[in-house]
């Protein structure tokens, strides 16, 4: 069984790095990633039959994958849900600090370990 987002929360994941940290959002060059952002591999998301999204907290420098723990998901209102993953626990504050240049276009709750 392919596992899903929620069943995700708590566990460790490795994230395949394809828009690392300072690299421009493919179909808005002006946005410019200041984390690094990428997939996890064997997971299907439901909306898009793709892997599952994930923002990678932590690393200062881009990297080409990334092995921490699911600490929260983002739940995108009529959109797909991403997931946070980091080396360890971060509040939800400091979380949506970070992923508010992207959620910021998106209706969403987020679901914190």
């Amino acid at each position: 069984m392919v596992p899903k987002g929620s069943d995700l929360l708590g566990r460790k994941v490795t994230v395949t790095i394809d828009r690392p940290l300072g690299s421009a959002h493919p179909k808005f060059p002006q946005s410019v990633y200041p984390i690094n952002y990428g997939y996890i591999p064997g997971t299907k998301s439901p909306i898009d039959n793709e892997e599952i999204d994930a923002y990678v907290l932590g690393p200062t420098t881009p990297v080409e994958t990334f092995t921490g723990t699911v600490i929260a998901i983002v739940h995108r209102t009529d959109d797909e849900e991403k997931l946070v993953v980091a080396a360890a626990p971060i509040p939800a504050r400091e979380i949506e600090r970070v992923l508010h240049f992207q959620e910021q276009y998106y209706q969403h709750t987020l679901t914190v370990l």
